[in-house]
């Protein structure tokens, strides 16, 4: 929607100037009461009611606060929309007496916001109270999720008639520590088991000679 520098001239003197508004005009803009739960695609119709037949424009405020110029409605009925355009492809306008109607063809996020109207009356400006518009705030709960069944701990059990049966759990620590137990037992025994082989061996050489002695030198 653009916005013609005479309509923002008239908005920054409405805005900048507190003394502009006067109080001999009314307007109140209406809208209906699904306002709150738009959907997009809704076809949406406000009613500017005043007690004028001057003619009104409807502007709308975006999220940003950036005011954007859509309709000027004028006495005879007769729409004006942005580039000086008869009909607009997203908005329809017209008058009934003393109210003007504004109306989104099918709703969208980029017509979210604040609609007001406003007219030029005795050289014032009247804005009529903000009339809000916005698509309901979705909320996306993250769904509970079911704990699947537990795997208990890899056991085995090698003594069951015993009254403390061995086990081996996964345990981390514990395996690594029966590990080591495991290690230390080979670097103890290898060592022991040789030096009682190297023993064994020594005694039967010993016997042999002994033998041999014995049988050369009878008594």
């Amino acid at each position: 929607m653009d916005r013609p520098p005479a309509l923002l001239l008239l908005l920054a003197l409405g805005l900048c100037c507190p003394g502009i508004h006067g109080q001999s005009l009314e307007m109140k803009v209406r809208s209906p009461k699904d306002i709150t739960q738009l959907r997009v695609g809704q076809r949406l119709e406000l009613e500017c009611q005043t007690d004028r037949n001057s003619g009104a424009f409807w502007i709308h405020q975006d999220k940003s606060g950036t005011l954007h110029f859509i309709v000027f409605i004028s006495s005879v009925s007769q729409p004006t929309f942005s580039r000086d355009q008869r009909t607009s492809p997203r908005f329809e306008a017209s008058k009934h007496n003393t109210v003007y109607l504004l109306v989104v063809k099918s709703f969208t996020p980029q017509d979210e916001g604040n609609y007001f109207c406003m007219m030029n009356f005795n050289q014032m400006l009247f804005f009529s109270p903000g009339q809000p518009a916005f698509l309901p705030v979705t909320t996306t709960v993250p769904a509970a999720t079911t704990p699947g069944p537990t795997t208990p701990g890899y056991t085995t059990q090698c003594g069951i008639t015993e009254k403390d049966s061995c086990q081996k759990t996964s345990d981390p620590d514990r395996r690594m520590q029966e590990d080591l137990e495991y290690f230390c037992l080979i670097f103890l025994w290898v060592p022991l088991a040789g030096l009682c082989l190297l023993l064994l061996q020594l005694l039967a050489i010993t016997i042999v000679l002994c033998r041999r002695k014995a049988h050369h030198n009878p008594l």
